[in-house]
């Protein structure tokens, strides 16, 4: 059987302390169908240098101004062709054997246009802080508690990137939250419990630096499926859903209480 194309994109910009093992986490994959897209905002850091040595293995790549990650994400997802799409932060890294179990995936249910799998927080040295396993997407829980979908493991067909109209600029940080909610407008996200990548978690991160800005723009996202209510019923609503929540995440096993090491040297970090 014919591997479908995975297009993966990979957004940076002075990331040179991180890029090579990002990069070298999906080219290890050793994926048959891989098509690399990676844009870089006009790094001054040395990340130029570092991804011009895996050129040959990068399908397109270019460093310039790009007016912030999700305006190089709308540009790297234009170069792509692949069936199947992903984005990928270059802090952040691939687990091994992830491209083959998301093909199966996809041609296991053909009727499935996305899905996503568990993560494996990281510190910046790549030390493994803790396994972060994830509920399946509950459009109520997601509305009213926040976006738990960890995007550095979720996988989208083209076709339904292109039926929603892509990523939308106007999200600095929310951006994927954003992809994510008009994805459920009109398709089932799928969850898989597999671990699919390794996410740093360190105080430069832009997410948590940025904190403030990112929950505004979560909160934007939210408020166009909350319906006309008063503040109290909206309270009552997000404290059902963290409970809904929690307990979804006591069923399912999410809560580990077991911490793993150096795991992110298998993955050339």
């Amino acid at each position: 059987m014919t591997l479908p194309k995975i297009s993966v994109v990979v957004p940076s910009f002075n990331q040179a302390h991180f890029i090579e093992a990002t990069l070298r986490s999906i080219l290890d994959q050793n994926y048959g169908n891989l098509e690399l897209v990676v844009i870089d905002g006009g790094s001054t850091d040395g990340s130029q240098a570092i991804i011009e040595r895996y050129a040959d293995s990068i399908e397109y790549w270019v460093s310039e101004p790009d007016g912030g990650q999700t305006y190089g994400l709308v540009k790297g997802f234009s170069h792509t062709t692949g069936d199947i799409q992903c984005w990928i932060n270059s802090d952040d890294m691939m687990a091994p054997g992830c491209l083959a179990e998301v093909a199966d995936f996809f041609q296991s249910r053909p009727e499935a246009e996305a899905v996503y799998g568990d993560t494996t927080w990281i510190d910046r040295n790549g030390e493994v802080l803790r396994q972060q396993k994830e509920i399946g997407f509950n459009r109520f829980i997601w509305t009213y508690t926040h976006n738990y979908i960890p995007g550095m493991s979720m996988y989208w067909r083209r076709r339904l990137y292109e039926r929603v109209g892509g990523l939308d600029p106007a999200f600095n940080l929310a951006m994927d939250a954003d992809l994510w909610a008009r994805f459920a407008d009109v398709t089932r996200i799928y969850h898989k419990r597999a671990q699919w990548s390794f996410m740093r978690f360190y105080p430069e991160q832009k997410n948590r630096a940025m904190r403030a800005r990112s929950d505004i723009e979560e909160e934007i996202i939210h408020q166009r499926y909350w319906p006309k209510e008063g503040p109290r019923f909206l309270e009552l609503k997000r404290l059902l859903a963290r409970s809904l929540r929690i307990a979804a995440r006591l069923v399912t096993g999410c809560y580990s209480f077991s911490y793993r090491r150096n795991m992110a040297d298998s993955s050339g970090g």
